[in-house]
Parts: structure tokens; sequence; C-alpha cells
């Protein structure tokens, strides 16, 4: 598969004469385009509702275009629920699956009307001290050992710290059903960006079979299943991306075996999709400022490793294109590098580019889930902006970059700062 842009040259040279690099961009027909593609797939089911993951882009701008094609929010934390709510998404529309949750946050979730996703046995009676047992609630299951694909172990959930055994799952649904819970939901994430259509109709069969056992043993309600997220994206142009049509079809198929002869066809599916939702449809568009000839050719660029940590974390790969050289011969190897006083501090290791030259902005490719999200200051280095290309094709700024006041803020307590001079 060939990656394209979906900004060209001109059009960044003109954005940069109000917004410098570097910045986070996002294609807004794109993200609604694949929502409603999603929202198409899943159709077959009646309750089925998409959970956008915050954590992948907590931008407000993002999260309200999606809410606008139906997302609600799946949150993790007390600023991620104050960040929905406060955009008029709570009750129902928010999942709040979290763990080792302090006391404020199931608090403040109760409060809201969130459904809440319980991560262990022991959090049901630190659940019920502090803010009560809703009557709606969910749990998270781990099953342990392997989870495996034909052949290929996919991950390891036996080493993941989420979620309850498969029996601390019936001991929970049992203790929840005397203290009033009248809907249960299930939910699990045993995989982290599969690339697979098969993924979500496995482990869709894995909870299937445990809410039905669920639901005969303890004549429970079972009022909807959460696959979560885990479905993934072709950051490398030779991956083949997954077909959300085949894995809801693969889904309704396990729905209509399990979960219809035991007369739990009313169970709604849900989903937690940052990465697939947003990961395509945005970009880290920074600018070559330094060339350096040593033992490699390095290229140094104005973003660095608190822009867009993946790479220097995981080693994870993200395609590079250098805007306005798209067809040009890729006959130079480069390390393309940020500033930090890290070594791991690369967005590119021996990759091969065209020829760059200093003021040349380099794209790199899907960044729009767990790219800004993950953004650090070590070094004092300072967030970038964020930019939205809006469907008429004008760009609108929807995240300012941090300035050195923005860094020493927490500072405002004191004066030991008081000769700082921000005129710089």
């Amino acid at each position: 598969m060939e990656k394209r842009p979906f900004v060209t040259k001109d059009q960044i040279a003109q954005l940069v004469k109000t917004i410098p690099t570097p910045f986070h961009i996002y294609d807004e027909k794109a993200m609604r385009e694949n929502v409603r593609k999603i929202k198409k797939a899943f159709a077959w089911n009646k309750g089925y509702k998409e959970y956008f993951a915050v954590k992948a882009n907590p931008n407000p701008y993002i999260i309200k275009i999606l809410h606008e094609e139906g997302c609600g929010c799946d949150c993790s934390s007390l600023t991620e629920l104050m960040l929905s709510n406060a955009l008029d998404i709570n009750g129902r529309e928010i999942m709040f699956s979290s763990n080792a949750t302090p006391a404020e946050e199931y608090v403040y979730a109760k409060k809201i009307g969130a459904t809440i996703n319980l991560d262990d046995i022991t959090h049901i009676d630190f659940l019920e001290k502090c803010a009560g047992i809703p009557e709606v609630i969910s749990c998270r299951f781990n099953p342990g050992g392997t989870f495996q694909i034909t052949n290929g172990i996919m991950d390891n959930p036996g080493d993941a710290k989420y979620g309850m055994t498969k029996p601390q799952m019936f001991e929970a649904f049992k203790i929840l059903k005397e203290k009033g819970v009248k809907e249960f939901g299930i939910h699990a994430f045993l995989c982290s960006n599969t690339l697979t259509n098969l993924y979500y109709p496995l482990l869709a069969k894995v909870l299937f079979e445990l809410a039905v056992e669920l639901h005969t043993e303890l004549g429970v309600h079972i009022g909807f299943i959460n696959l979560s997220g885990g479905v993934g994206i072709p950051y490398r142009p030779e991956d083949e991306a997954n077909d959300i049509e085949k894995i809801a079809e693969g889904v309704h198929k396990v729905y209509d075996e399990v979960l219809v002869p035991a007369g739990m066809g009313d169970v709604a599916i849900y989903t937690e999709m940052g990465r697939f939702i947003m990961g395509p449809y945005g970009a880290l568009v920074t600018t070559a400022i330094h060339e350096k000839h040593t033992h490699k050719e390095y290229i140094g660029c104005d973003a660095c490793a608190a822009n867009l940590m993946r790479p220097a974390m995981y080693g994870a790969y993200h395609h590079i294109t250098v805007l306005g050289k798209e067809d040009a011969p890729c006959d130079h190897v480069y390390d393309v590098t940020g500033s930090l006083c890290e070594n791991n501090d690369k967005f590119a290791i021996d990759r091969a580019l065209p020829k760059i030259d200093m003021g040349d902005y380099i794209y790199i490719h899907d960044t729009g889930a767990h790219g800004y999200s993950m953004g650090y200051n070590y070094n004092g280095r300072l967030r970038s902006a964020e930019v939205l290309l809006q469907e008429d094709g004008t760009m609108k700024l929807i995240r300012r970059a941090e300035t050195p006041k923005d860094y020493f803020a927490t500072f405002d307590f004191s004066d030991i700062l008081s000769k700082m001079d921000y005129n710089i």
C-alpha cells in the first residue's frame, strides 16, 4: 500500500506563516468517513456503539467531531472524564475503564453517570465504600495464558496487569447481583494493534461464551459486551490494512452461533477503536534544520520524541515522506533525529529517503492516535500545536503550542522564578 500525505508542500508552506513547525495535523473528512464506515459495518447489532479511546487523542475538537458522528468516550482517568463531561458527553455515553483507580475518580464517574468497568474483584468493595454500587456495571476479563490465532501467538494476556480471572468474574457477578446491579457488561482487551480480521471474531467468541455461562449459572442480565480496542493500522506501506466489514461480519457470525441460541440476541456490542479511528488521519509535520555527516548521515528536525515518542519508546515504525519529493528516488540513507539528549530520540534509523535539504518539510505518517497524547516535557521541550484540516480544505488551530510560561506555570505558588525572562 502506498502512503501519501493528505496535505501538500504548498499547503504546509502557507500554514507555517502563522503556525510554525512542528505540529500535528488531522484530516477531518477522512476521520468522519472512517467512523461512518465502522458504524455501517456493525449496523446489524441494534445496540452497537463505538466508544472512542480518549487516551488516543484527547483533543476536545477531535472528540466533538467524533461525538457528532455518534461516538461515545472511553475514559481511563479523572481528566478524561472531565473533558468528556465538559463536551456534554456523559451518562452511558462514557465507559470508564481504569486500573489502580483513586477513589475520587470513581466518585466523579458515578456522579456523571459513566458506565464503570471494574478491573479487579477487590474494586467492588472499594467502589461501594467510596461511591456506591450503580445498577449498571461492567467487569474486565483476562483469560490468562496466550492468545493465539491459527499457529501464531498474538499476545500474552497472562502477563497483563488488567482484568479478572474466570473464577473471579463469576464471583464478582454474584456479589454485584446481590448488591443490586441490574445490568452487566463484559470487557476484554487481549492484543494491541492487530493486523488481522480474525482478532475481534475470536475475542468475541471467548466473551460470548463467557456471557452465556454467566447468564445461565447466575441468572444475570448481560446488556453489553465490549470488545475494546486492539484493531490495528498498517504503519508500514507493505502492511495489509484490516477490513472492518469483514471484521464485523466475523463478529456477527459468532454472535448468531453463540448468543442467539442462548436467547441473548439483544446484547449490545461495544468497541473502543482509538487507533483504528484516528491513527492514519494524523501526521506530525516537522522541518529539517540540521544535517550531520559523521559515522552515519543524520537529519536533525525541530520535532523530537517529546512530540512523538512511539519510535523512541517502542522502536515503532512511522513512515516518512519529504513533502514536495513524494516521487523522488529514495537514494539516501538517514537517521532522522530530534534534539533530546537521548540517543533513542530518532524517528527513523537507516531509512532510505530522497535527498533532504535544510528547510524541507518532513511528514511523519500515522500520528493521529497515541501521537500528541503521549507527549512529555523532558529536557524542557514543549508540546507542539495541533491543526485540523477541515472538510472545506481550510486549516484551523485546535491547540496552540506550549510556551515557556506554560512549562513553568506550576511554580505560580512561589516567587522563586520571579526573575524569569519570558521576552525571548
